[in-house]
């Protein structure tokens, strides 16, 4: 592992974006394309917002945990609330499945997040709560080939 970084923040949508940019700002050092850069800040924007959302669903006592680590040009993210959890992290997988139905919702983003990312893995974090595990290798850049 070259370098990591953990960040907690209270479970609130204020903290989304500074934790979107605050992730995207460690992989910079990856030298990653924009595009790249871009699907790592959208990929954490919706973990971060189902746990928001979905997790802690409007308490005030909520914190979502984020670690990066970098191992050459791949980072690994781990997104991780102990809100109310999962019941069926395979029909949460699907697209468009929300536990907010009543809301302007399009899902709860996994297949998102598994189509910009490498990896992505989604699994209780007991005894309560979810972790969300991605992967993603950024391009060799012309710096580094040089």
């Amino acid at each position: 592992m070259d370098n990591f970084m953990k960040l907690s923040i209270k479970a609130v949508s204020a903290n989304e974006a500074f934790a979107r940019s605050a992730v995207a700002a460690f992989c910079v050092d990856a030298d990653p394309t924009v595009d790249e850069l871009g699907d790592v800040k959208t990929a954490v924007s919706e973990a971060v917002t189902n746990s928001i959302v979905h997790g802690y669903a409007g308490r005030d006592d909520g914190v979502v945990e984020i670690e990066v680590a970098r191992s050459g040009n791949t980072v690994h993210i781990e997104v991780k609330d102990c809100g109310v959890g999962i019941a069926d992290i395979a029909q949460a997988r699907t697209p468009f499945y929300t536990t907010k139905p009543d809301e302007e919702r399009s899902g709860m983003g996994f297949t998102v997040m598994e189509s910009f990312m490498d990896a992505l893995e989604v699994v209780r974090n007991e005894p309560q709560g979810v972790i969300v595990r991605m992967r993603k290798q950024f391009a060799a850049s012309k710096k580094r080939a040089e």
